[in-house]
This record gives C-alpha cells, structure tokens and sequence, in this order.
C-alpha cells in the first residue's frame, strides 16, 4: 500500500490557508469573532501559519452544547480561529488520499454520494435480494479508539510533520477514545475506522450487497442463514479489532421494508421514515413563529423549506406533502 509523505508544506501554504478560511467562515461570517479575523486578515493567516511551522499549534479546549433532533447528543464546538481553519486546511489536502481508500458504497461526506445515493443504492438491493442485515454502532463516536485510529492513518501517510497534527487533534479529547462530534475531521475518521469493515465485507467475503453511512450498514443476500452467519463474523471483527459494539443487528426480509437514511425501502416504493416525517411535519409549523421572532432570517426559512423539500421528493409521499400546512 502506497504511504503519502511530503504534505505539510501543501496543508501550510499561504493559498491553503485562505481558502480554508473562506471555507470555515460559511455561515458564521456575521460572528464577531468571524468578522475580527477577516479585520487583520493576512496577518491571522501568517500567525496560523507560522503556528504550524514553529509546531506550537495545540487543538483548543472544546466548548459542549447538547441538541435534541434527530436524537440527543453532545456537540463539541472549537473556536473558528486557529482550529476550524486549521483542520479544514488539513482535509483539503488529505481527503482525496482518503477518499481513494474507500469502498464506493461509502457515502458518508463524499462528494458524489450522500444521503439520497446511499438510498437509490438501497432501493436497487432492496429489489434484488430477498433478506437484509442491518446494523448500527452503539455510540460510535464516543467509543472510537485514538491508538487504533492513529494507527490506521499511519498506514497511508507518512508525513511526519501531517502525522504531529492529526495526531493532536485525534488526541485533543481526554480518554482514551471518543472522535468529538461537531469536528470537522471527525466524520472522515470515522470513515477511515470503518473502512477496515468495508474492506472486509467487500474484498474479503466478496459481499456485493453492502453499503455504510456513517456507522450504519446494511448487507443483502438471498441466504437467510448467511446473513445470521455474517452477523457473527461482524460482531467478532469489530470487538476484536476495532473495540466497538452493535446495538443493532438484525436480519429479516426485505418485503417487511428497510429502515434506512431517513427512508423506508420496499422494492415498489420509498416512504418517509415515520419519525422522519414527524419532525419534518413539525418544524414547518414551526418555521412562521421562529421567522416572526427573529429567531431565524428570511433566507434561513427559504433554505429549511427548500430542504425539506428535497427529502420529501425522494419518497412516495404525495398523501403526505398534501398534509403539510404550506
């Protein structure tokens, strides 16, 4: 397996890092601490800059707040300046080395795939196989391993100086495990960590009816016995070599319909999960009230309808859009 080395100087030049800032500012550019970078702005960019170089970057102390929907979690928050313009300089340069690894039913955070990839793929299995084995991780970030995660990146990059960075930022959360939700690079570690599954899966069993997103996976076969046999392998593989549990993992017949990305699958149609619609439901009848509040603006309440607009027209939902209050 070919080993990537001289990448610093490309994470640490001065174009890099202007660009990843425009790309960290996304909607945040009305923040003050947004706007007081872009104030001083060459001369922010050289202190990042020159942070790296001289080595003494170190991954700030993380904020928490908690969110609710679609389920409660903790999201980890770093400050714009130096950490969210730092890690995106970083993945602008590592993530095409890292998307060249993964399998093609992979399609979490890639450009290409996604949430309605992942689900036309589901469909074409849901249609050619009669049984599915579902799986998800219990509490996958939190129980994501550093010594483990490190290791697998050293064996695709040898960039000593890259590797002193992502090893600060893998590290930056006391433990000895948990990947913060709400980093940027954490989604593409938690890709890398379950790529080893996918290699498995795909290259070693030869399992053409699998496909992940996030810590969710699905495989598909016609042999309700292999899939009860895979289901052990499985457990097995992720105890033993990557730490991790399943919460879920269950096989049964695709006609009872697969649970999937927000989506139910059965091989004549696609309906709306039923939480999935609820909550869909429910934030439209709350968008007028949050609107008038100031609580959102103009084009936040355009962009949350465009986007529920968007999961809707995937599915069979005419009955559905009908009982919608606009």
């Amino acid at each position: 397996m070919k080993r990537h080395g001289n990448l610093f100087q490309k994470i640490v030049d001065i174009d890099n890092l202007r660009i990843s800032a425009h790309n960290a500012r996304k909607g945040k550019s009305t923040r003050n601490n947004v706007r007081k970078f872009y104030r001083e702005f060459d001369s922010s960019i050289e202190q990042i800059r020159n942070s790296l170089i001289e080595k003494t970057f170190k991954t700030s102390r993380y904020q928490t707040k908690m969110i609710y929907e679609p389920k409660k979690r903790t999201i980890y928050i770093l400050p714009f300046n130096p950490d969210r313009i730092v890690q995106h300089a970083l993945m602008r340069i590592i993530e095409p080395i890292w998307d060249g690894l993964l399998i093609s039913d992979s399609y979490a955070c890639r450009t290409g795939k996604g949430i309605h990839a992942g689900s036309k793929r589901t469909s074409e299995l849901v249609r050619k196989y009669d049984y599915c084995l579902k799986c998800d991780v219990s509490k996958f970030y939190q129980s994501v391993n550093h010594d483990i995660l490190f290791d697998i990146i050293q064996r695709k990059i040898k960039c000593k100086d890259t590797l002193w960075l992502i090893k600060d930022i893998i590290y930056s959360y006391p433990g000895d495990t948990n990947i913060p939700i709400g980093n940027y690079t954490s989604q593409w570690f938690g890709n890398l960590y379950l790529n080893t599954l996918d290699v498995l899966m795909k290259h070693e069993f030869r399992i053409k009816g699998y496909l992940r997103y996030c810590d969710d996976f699905c495989l598909f076969h016609n042999d309700k016995r292999f899939l009860n046999q895979m289901a052990i392998e499985i457990k097995t593989f992720m105890l033993d070599k990557l730490n991790l549990t399943l919460s879920k993992c269950d096989v049964f017949p695709v006609s009872h319909g697969v649970d999937f990305l927000g989506y139910r699958h059965f091989r004549e149609k696609i309906l709306l999960r039923k939480s999935t619609a609820k909550r869909m439901k429910k934030k439209i009848i709350n968008l007028p009230d949050r609107l008038k509040r100031g609580q959102i603006t103009d084009d936040q309440f355009i962009s949350t309808l465009a986007s529920i607009s968007g999961w809707i027209q995937w599915a069979n939902a005419h009955n559905y859009r009908k009982s919608l209050p606009c």
